[in-house]
């Protein structure tokens, strides 16, 4: 009897340690559960890193949104008035013509426009205001001006200004300038006398337009010997008056537009870029 009892509490002793044994040891993650535990932190950081890469790419792409292009808008050439040249400011370039056309629009200046605006060679296209007294001229010149090109103010009917009173000249100036605003919705920023034929009225009422006055360096197209393509072109790019700056006269004619392509490719072959209208100042 004593022997059962005590075999009896010898295992019920086991029983207690066994039981304390497995309370004290603290459970411990599988493997599986290590890895999977990794690659949550790791996908944690990578997530952070991804909003931090994507944060400072936003707020480039708004840094790069807020630059905008710088461009000069400073006039880059003036009129010598004592030679009709165009003359450099600073450190533009010295080697340039200016391409004018007067007599616009007749019937070859907006195919003449057209072949200039396919070799980017701008123009001022310098307006009659009987050339633009129906709805069709008008159609015309509103298409020269969309075109890209400066329209000049040239009088309403193409008369010597020095055979005319203040009040004949003052109209037809300010007549053909208000006509060209009707048309194209601005006025002309450049003026040339017909014959370049100036008065000291027509100087003030140029002045009071705000409108440039200027006249040319060479010009060829009405002279019996050069009214063929062939001729022209070749005067007007080997002409003795050829220099840095010089203001090229043309008009509205069919050899001239016949000629004006050869003309401008001459011209770019001797090494002259041909001015902006926009970029020369309007200032004397």
């Amino acid at each position: 009897m004593r022997i059962t009892r005590l075999i009896m509490c010898v295992f019920f002793i086991m029983i207690l340690a066994a039981c304390s044994d497995f309370t004290a040891v603290e459970p411990k993650p599988s493997d599986m559960e290590k890895e999977e535990h990794k690659k949550e932190e790791s996908n944690s950081e990578d997530h952070s890193n991804v909003q931090e890469s994507k944060s400072e790419n936003n707020k480039e792409d708004a840094e790069e949104k807020q630059i905008e292009p710088v461009t000069n808008t400073e006039p880059q050439y003036k009129l010598n008035e004592r030679n009709w040249t165009i003359e450099p400011i600073n450190q533009a370039n010295s080697k340039v013509v200016l391409l004018t056309i007067d007599d616009a629009p007749d019937e070859n200046a907006l195919e003449m426009a057209r072949i200039l605006k396919k070799l980017s060679a701008p123009a001022i296209f310098f307006v009659n205001g009987h050339f633009i007294d129906t709805p069709e001229e008008a159609e015309v010149l509103k298409a020269i001006h969309e075109l890209g090109f400066a329209i000049g103010n040239h009088t309403y009917t193409h008369q010597n200004l020095q055979n005319l009173s203040d009040e004949q000249q003052y109209k037809e100036i300010v007549g053909l300038s208000d006509r060209i605003e009707e048309i194209i919705g601005e006025r002309p920023k450049f003026f040339r006398a017909p014959f370049g034929s100036n008065t000291d009225h027509s100087r003030k009422v140029a002045k009071d337009e705000k409108m440039l006055l200027m006249n040319w360096t060479y010009g060829y197209d009405w002279e019996k010997d050069y009214q063929s393509k062939e001729a022209l072109a070749d005067i007007m790019v080997n002409s003795p008056y050829l220099v840095n700056g010089a203001n090229l006269l043309m008009h509205d004619r069919l050899w001239t537009k016949e000629a004006i392509e050869d003309i401008v490719e001459g011209l770019r072959n001797k090494g002259y870029t041909l001015v902006d209208p926009a970029q020369i100042s309007q200032e004397k």
